[in-house]
């Protein structure tokens, strides 16, 4: 992977475990579901209409084809889907298992679908790193007791169902950069306008909760709003640079941040062993990157 993809990726990963940090914050007592997703969505677009129309009047971009609306309105129901399921994971689990998880079988899945959609091919290197990341997710997620009838860490299942919306939204996003050549800006504006619409409706069944939501949370919805599309814009554009098999993997040293986050600042256990299996992930990844 070049210098400038990773450089992309790297700050990508950090602003990622930042937005997660401050989301496992929000005071969802009121709720949060459709109702989050639509305020997100919402002040993402008023955010980023400014570069938006920038980039499809003042440079090169254009709208996109007929199949890359299609592949924009699947991606927004991915990431719909992503955003709901995270949400719940955050309300039953703890972020150092929830996030881990998530950002550990995402890359995973991602390399396999595109060994078998993309037709990437990884060294024996990048297959070490699977087998890492793999390990380090077992034990984020509870070691040995997972193996144990009954004994499934809180959120762990959510961790995994949103790794498996991160792989599929990861493969649309990269098909419509790499193939379609869509502009990794407007393409992330767009489909967030899709998102809105998506989410509007369910989320005003419920509109006294939309105001709650705001009124207890407008500072961190506007900072998750304002640095979690910026994450996305350089994974985006680093998919131009480096194959998924690389890029997907690599974005994962957030975990690294978000196990720190999660122990030291939330006060969520067992500091040890999930920055071990953040480390262990972290190997993994490297490996993946590096084969």
């Amino acid at each position: 992977m070049s210098l400038t993809a990773l450089a992309l990726v790297v700050t990508a990963a950090f602003l990622h475990a930042t937005w997660n940090f401050v989301a496992k914050r929000i005071d969802t007592r009121e709720g949060g579901g459709p109702q989050l997703v639509f305020l997100y969505a919402l002040l993402t677009v008023v955010l980023y209409t400014p570069l938006a129309l920038y980039f499809l009047t003042g440079t090169q971009a254009s709208w996109p084809s007929p199949l890359g609306w299609g592949v924009i309105a699947l991606s927004a129901l991915l990431h719909y889907g992503y955003t709901l399921v995270l949400q719940r994971g955050y309300r039953v689990g703890d972020l150092s298992v929830v996030y881990p998880l998530a950002r550990g079988t995402g890359p995973l899945l991602s390399s396999l679908g595109a060994i078998v959609l993309l037709g990437e091919r990884p060294g024996w290197l990048a297959l070490v790193g699977i087998g890492l990341v793999v390990c380090g997710v077992l034990v984020i997620a509870g070691g040995e007791r997972l193996f144990r009838r009954g004994s499934m860490h809180a959120g762990a299942g959510w961790g995994v169902l949103t790794g498996g919306f991160i792989a599929a939204y990861t493969l649309a996003d990269a098909y419509a950069i790499r193939t379609l050549m869509l502009a990794p800006l407007v393409y992330y504006y767009l489909e967030n306008v899709l998102r809105v619409a998506l989410s509007a409706p369910t989320a005003f069944s419920r509109p006294a909760r939309i105001k709650m939501l705001w009124q207890a949370n407008w500072r961190k919805i506007l900072v998750i709003s304002t640095i979690s599309p910026m994450s996305y814009f350089l994974i985006l554009t680093a998919l131009r640079y480096a194959p998924v098999s690389h890029v997907a993997p690599a974005r994962e040293m957030s975990m690294m941040v978000a196990a720190l986050l999660g122990v030291r600042v939330l006060g969520e256990g067992e500091m040890h062993r999930r920055v071990g299996g953040a480390v262990l992930i972290a190997l993994g990844v490297a490996g993946l990157t590096l084969g």
